[in-house]
C-alpha cells in the first residue's frame, strides 16, 4: 500500500512542477496591465475596509474600481499578494475569504496595513496556489501510514462489503432507487455511475436524506469544483436538509450566501459580542498605529502596549468565534466543500461515518483522499466515461481517477442509472452502445421527442471533398469553412422558440463561431465548457480536415461522449469523413448516422 501512495505522490510531484511552470510562464516579466487581461490581477482597487482576524492577521476589504468588465482566475481560497505599483517590493501576501463581482476580502500575512498603501494605486495579484498542493501531498502522506479496512478496499486489496437495506421512493425509477438501497447497506464503498441525464444529483440528494435521516447522521458531501457544490447545497437545502456550506459560493445568490459559516455564525446570538470586542481591537490598532514614525522609549512602549491589549481582546474573539462556529456544526446535518475545503480549519478535525464525493470522474485522485481520510465509509458518484481531470502535466495518469480504478476493481460496488430523461432515442442511442453496453433507455417523455414531425433528431453533415480545410492557428486548430457552414445552416432553420448551443473542440474554432453567431443568443462553446449543460438543439463543429488523417484529441472518446449526449432533440455533427473516417470510432459513428438515416453531404446544402 505504501508504493501505492508513493506512487501517487510522485506524480503529484510532476504535476505541481508543470503546474508552477505554466503559471510561471503566464506571469514572469508581465506588466500590470497584461496580467489584468489574461485575468491574474484586479487593478487598480481602492481599500474599502479592515478587520482585526484570528492569528493576529487583518482582513482588507477591497474594490476594483475600472475593468470591472474583465473576467478573472481569482477564486475563493485562492494566494493572492497586495502590490503597490510605486515599487516592485512593495507586496504583502494572503488569501481570499470572500469574493464578489467586483469586492473582495483577503486575509492579508500581516498584523497592519504597510506604509505604503497609502502610496501609489494598489492592486492585487493572483499567485500560485501551492495550498493545494500542499493539502493534497499532506493527505497522501497521511493515507500511507494508515491500515484502514477503507483504504485496503480502495487500494484493491480487500473487498467491499454491503448489506440487503429495503428502499423505496416513488419519486425514483427503478434504477435510481437500486442506487439508494445500495448506498444504505454499504458498511464502505458504494458507486453511483450516473451517464448524461440519468438523474445522478436527483439520486445523491435522495441518498443524503435517507442516509441523514435514517441513521441520524452528519455527512460530508464534496466536489471538485464550487460550482458542483453549490448546486447539491441548493438541491440538499430544497430537500429539507439543514446544510453547512464551508467556503465560498460561486453562484451569489443571497440563499446559498445563507449556508455559509460567516452567516450562520453572524445570525447567532452571541454575535453582537464579536462585533463589540472587533471593533474594540481595532480601535487599539488604530491608536498603536500613531506611534509608527515615534521613535522614543516611551512611544515604542505605548505602542507594545496597546497591540498587546488588542491581541488579549482578539484572542477572546478566536474563542467566543470557535464556540459559536462549533455549535453551528454540531447543528447541521449536511457539510458541503470542495475536495480541498474538506480540511478547511472549521472541520479539519471533524470525522465521519459517510462522506459523499460527486463528480468523482472529474476528481484529481490525490485531492479526494482529503475527504476520504475523514471517512469510514464513501459514496463515490459520477461517470469516469465522461470528461476526465484537467492536468498540466502532459501524459499523465493522474486522468485515471479513483472513481475509474474502484469501478474497475469492485464491479459490484456500482449501480448503473439506467434511464435517461434528456435525449431523444436516436440522440442516447450511439452513446449507450459505445460506453454503457447498451443498458440506457429514454424515458417515454424525451423517447420519440423532435422538433417536429418527420425530422431526424441525429444528423451527420459530410464535409468530405468540399474543401474545407483546416489550419493551425498557434496552439489550436480552425476550419474556417465548416465554421461558415454552421452559421448558415443554423439560419436555413426555424428554431424560434427552442434553445440552440454550438460546440468545437477547438478553441480557436469556437473563438471563429462565437464572432460569427454574436448577437443571436447562441451559446457557443468547447466541449469542457459545456460539461453538464444541454440545449434542445446541439450543433458539434468537429474542425479536423487534412489529407494525412490526423484528428489531434478527437481521440479523446471521453470527451465526444460529453458533445453527442448535450441535445434533447436534436443533434447535428458536422465533419470530414475522409479525415475522420479512418479512426475506428468516428468510422462507428459514421455507420450509426447512416443506420438512423440521418447521414448527409454537405453537397446536398449547395445552393
Amino acid at each position: 500500500m505504501s508504493d501505492y501512495f508513493k506512487n501517487l505522490a510522485a506524480l503529484l510531484d510532476v504535476e505541481r512542477q508543470a503546474d508552477e511552470t505554466s503559471f510561471a510562464s503566464l506571469t514572469n516579466g508581465v506588466g500590470t496591465a497584461q496580467r489584468r487581461e489574461l485575468g491574474l490581477c484586479w487593478y487598480p482597487i481602492a481599500i474599502r475596509n479592515t478587520e482585526p482576524v484570528r492569528g493576529d492577521y487583518i482582513n482588507v476589504e477591497v474594490e476594483r474600481t475600472t475593468h470591472k468588465e474583465l473576467s478573472h482566475q481569482i477564486r475563493f481560497g485562492s494566494s493572492v499578494a497586495l502590490f503597490s505599483n510605486h515599487n516592485p517590493q512593495d507586496r504583502v501576501r494572503g488569501t481570499v475569504t470572500y469574493l464578489g463581482s467586483d469586492r473582495m476580502k483577503v486575509t492579508l500575512l500581516t498584523e497592519e496595513l504597510p506604509d505604503w498603501a497609502s502610496d501609489g494605486k494598489l492592486g492585487i495579484d493572483l499567485l500560485f496556489d501551492a495550498y493545494s498542493y500542499d493539502e493534497m501531498k499532506q493527505a497522501l502522506k497521511t493515507a500511507e501510514k494508515l491500515d484502514s479496512h477503507l483504504i485496503k478496499v480502495l487500494t484493491g486489496q480487500e473487498s467491499p462489503v454491503t448489506a440487503n437495506v429495503p428502499y423505496l421512493n416513488a419519486a425514483l425509477n427503478a434504477s435510481q432507487n437500486n442506487a439508494v438501497a445500495h448506498i444504505l447497506g454499504s458498511q464502505d464503498l458504494a458507486i453511483v455511475h450516473g451517464p448524461p441525464g440519468t438523474g445522478k444529483t436527483t439520486t445523491l440528494v435522495a441518498a443524503i436524506k435517507a442516509v441523514v435521516e435514517r441513521n441520524d447522521e452528519q455527512v460530508l458531501v464534496v466536489a471538485p469544483s464550487n460550482t458542483a457544490v453549490d448546486l447539491l447545497s441548493e438541491k440538499l437545502t430544497d430537500a429539507g436538509l439543514n446544510v453547512l456550506r464551508i467556503g465560498n459560493p460561486v453562484r451569489v445568490s443571497e440563499r446559498l450566501q445563507q449556508l455559509t459559516l460567516d452567516n450562520k455564525v453572524a445570525a447567532h446570538i452571541q454575535s453582537k459580542e464579536i462585533k463589540k470586542l472587533r471593533k474594540q481591537a481595532a480601535e487599539y490598532k488604530n491608536m498603536a498605529h500613531k506611534y509608527k514614525r515615534s521613535f522614543g522609549k516611551a512611544e515604542r512602549d505605548q505602542r507594545k502596549a496597546l497591540f498587546n491589549e488588542a491581541h488579549r481582546i482578539m484572542k477572546d474573539v478566536t474563542q467566543i468565534e470557535e464556540y459559536i462556529a462549533g455549535d453551528v456544526i454540531s447543528k447541521t446535518q449536511v457539510i458541503t466543500a470542495t475536495l480541498v475545503g474538506a480540511n478547511h480549519y472549521s472541520i479539519s478535525k471533524l470525522n465521519f461515518k459517510t462522506v459523499f464525493i460527486d463528480e468523482a470522474g472529474q476528481a484529481l485522485e490525490p485531492a479526494t483522499w482529503i475527504p476520504i481520510l475523514k471517512a469510514q465509509r464513501v459514496i463515490l458518484a459520477g461517470d469516469h466515461l465522461q470528461l476526465p481531470p484537467t492536468v498540466k502535466s502532459s501524459q499523465s495518469a493522474l486522468t485515471i481517477t479513483l472513481l475509474q480504478k474502484c469501478v474497475a476493481l469492485h464491479p459490484e460496488a456500482v449501480t448503473l442509472l439506467q434511464e435517461q430523461y434528456r435525449m431523444n432515442s436516436q440522440i442516447m442511442n450511439f452513446s449507450s452502445r459505445r460506453f454503457y453496453e447498451n443498458r440506457l433507455i429514454a424515458h417515454p417523455s424525451v423517447a420519440n421527442r423532435m422538433l417536429w414531425e418527420g425530422d431526424k433528431p441525429f444528423t451527420f453533415i459530410d464535409t468530405a471533398g468540399a474543401g474545407y480545410d483546416e489550419n493551425a492557428d498557434g496552439t489550436s486548430t480552425v476550419n474556417p469553412e465548416e465554421a461558415a457552414f454552421v452559421v448558415r445552416h443554423i439560419a436555413a432553420q426555424n428554431y424560434i422558440g427552442r434553445s440552440v448551443a454550438v460546440i468545437a473542440p477547438y478553441k480557436q474554432q469556437v473563438v471563429l463561431l462565437a464572432e460569427l453567431l454574436a448577437g443571436t443568443g447562441i451559446e457557443v462553446n468547447t466541449v469542457d465548457g459545456f460539461q453538464g449543460q444541454e440545449r434542445d438543439v446541439v450543433y458539434i463543429s468537429l474542425t479536423r480536415s487534412n489529407s494525412d488523417g490526423t484528428i489531434g484529441f478527437l481521440v479523446d472518446y471521453r470527451r465526444m461522449n460529453v458533445a453527442i449526449t448535450r441535445a434533447r432533440m436534436k443533434l447535428i455533427i458536422i465533419g470530414d469523413s475522409a479525415t475522420l473516417g479512418q479512426d475506428p470510432f468516428y468510422k462507428e459513428l459514421l455507420a450509426y448516422a447512416e443506420e438512423v438515416g440521418g447521414y448527409k453531404s454537405v453537397w446536398e446544402y449547395q445552393d
